[in-house]
């Protein structure tokens, strides 16, 4: 397991966690940096499958098990300085169906935006859910702790990280920044 920092106090977080990716990468979020292990058969197939779903490509994946439906991941966005910019993230679901829940950034308070404060999508075994921007600039999103749930859920989530020797580079809509 994984401690990380939020709001400047460490934490034991809720899941195991391991990453794969093309080598040169790391990824920093709540005040861990993961370096990725190389790709391995299956990852590389199931990333060969998702380009193919999506018609994107990706170079890094994060992979969350959650034993049960108490294991989950709080409100947040993927707005870390390493993601290339404007790039989709995809979601790879397997085991435990779960609840994905969105919530608009501008309804988090009170008051807010009209149209809906909430989204529940049920993510299934098997199930591609791909975010394109500007999903992480208006919508925060969880995977809600659920009681119920007894069986694990193993989640992938692929995205695309600025190579270290390219970091501060890269302006949005750049080269780098451009959808494939």
């Amino acid at each position: 397991m994984t401690k990380l920092q939020v709001f400047g106090t460490w934490h034991k977080i809720p899941r195991k966690k391991v990453t794969y990716g093309d080598p040169g990468l790391s990824y920093t979020y709540s005040g861990v940096t993961f370096h990725p292990k190389p790709w391995i058969p299956v990852l590389t197939r199931i990333r060969e499958r998702v380009t193919l779903e999506t018609g994107h490509t990706f170079n890094f994946v994060l992979i969350n098990r959650y034993k049960d439906g108490l294991d989950h991941i709080g409100e947040h966005r993927d707005d870390e300085k390493e993601l290339v910019p404007l790039s989709p993230i995809a979601s790879v679901s397997f085991g435990a169906c779960r609840d994905f829940v969105f919530r608009r950034g501008e309804r988090r308070g009170r008051g807010g935006a009209r149209g809906p404060a909430r989204i529940c999508l049920q993510l299934a075994h098997g199930s591609l859910l791909l975010m394109k921007h500007p999903t992480n600039v208006h919508w925060y999103h969880s995977l809600p702790p659920r009681r119920r749930v007894l069986a694990p859920r193993v989640n992938l989530t692929f995205r695309n990280v600025l190579p270290v020797s390219k970091r501060g580079n890269v302006q949005p809509g750049g080269p780098l920044g451009s959808e494939k």
